[in-house]
């Protein structure tokens, strides 16, 4: 048995469950015979683990790094976190925030950076829409990739697992649920470079992934709002998160780009 098969088989076991995992590895438990192999055999997805030469480096800087992560699709996507972009925000979202959604994911996919979210409804499914046609969207899911939720993204999601990349710490089977989402925010912002707040009230659950990123050193960008509504965005700029208008915005603050920035209309 290999141990990168070991730690495959128990995160599925655990089904995800990160304490669990460890906590078994760390006492140094056996595994019933026979089982790792039968697992490795028989497992219909790929998964890749902290102790490949293939698992997402920077993912190994994350609290409670994920121990085995499964997926479907192209995992070389997240070879350099220079090159990804987080966009997140707010599943009620405005036809105005759903409009930059989709300017800033179209934008930052031509212009080779890969568009990392989830796709819930609203923000995360429009960016990740937009940024598909390129080959550069990475859902990553707080549930098994073999759950589809919300059930109207589907069929985004299965494009995006022939095109892109589908990714969940969760094995096969795992649905949704409200505390995996959390858990689920800090690999979205810990594979990124940037995150950018298309839309999001001020206390959200765009708001943890954005604490996530704080913490991880990570640049953040937000869309400013009218000052009349209730906009997390213009409370996050406030801060001293960077006013984002364009993907051109975007790439200045990433430093792959030393042009003045431009505002790009959302058409």
């Amino acid at each position: 048995m290999l141990p990168r098969d070991i730690v495959a088989y128990l995160s599925d076991y655990y089904r995800g469950d990160w304490k669990k995992i460890y906590a078994h590895i760390l006492e140094k438990r056996p595994v019933p015979d026979g089982a790792v192999d039968r697992f490795t055999e028989r497992y219909p997805c790929k998964i890749v683990t902290l102790l490949d030469d293939d698992y997402p480096k920077v993912l190994l800087q994350c609290p409670k790094p994920p121990l085995a992560l499964f997926y479907r699709g192209n995992l070389s996507l997240l070879d350099d976190e220079s090159h990804c972009v987080a966009i997140v925000g707010s599943r009620a979202a405005s036809d105005y925030g759903k409009k930059m959604a989709k300017t800033l994911g179209e934008g930052l996919a031509k212009s080779g950076c890969v568009v990392v979210s989830g796709i819930a409804r609203g923000i995360d499914g429009t960016a990740l829409e937009a940024a598909f046609p390129y080959g550069k969207a990475v859902a990553v899911l707080g549930n098994g990739v073999d759950r589809y939720y919300p059930s109207e993204n589907a069929d985004l999601q299965k494009r995006i697992e022939k095109d892109g990349l589908v990714i969940s710490e969760y094995p096969l089977g795992v649905e949704p649920s409200a505390e995996r989402f959390p858990a689920r925010n800090r690999i979205i912002a810990q594979l990124s470079r940037m995150v950018v707040v298309a839309e999001a009230k001020p206390r959200s659950g765009t708001m943890i992934t954005v604490a996530f990123a704080a913490e991880a050193g990570k640049d953040v960008g937000a869309v400013p709002f009218p000052a009349d509504s209730e906009s997390g965005c213009n409370h996050l700029i406030q801060d001293g998160a960077a006013l984002i208008t364009s993907a051109d915005d975007v790439l200045f603050q990433m430093g792959r780009s030393t042009e003045t920035p431009r505002i790009d209309k959302a058409e």
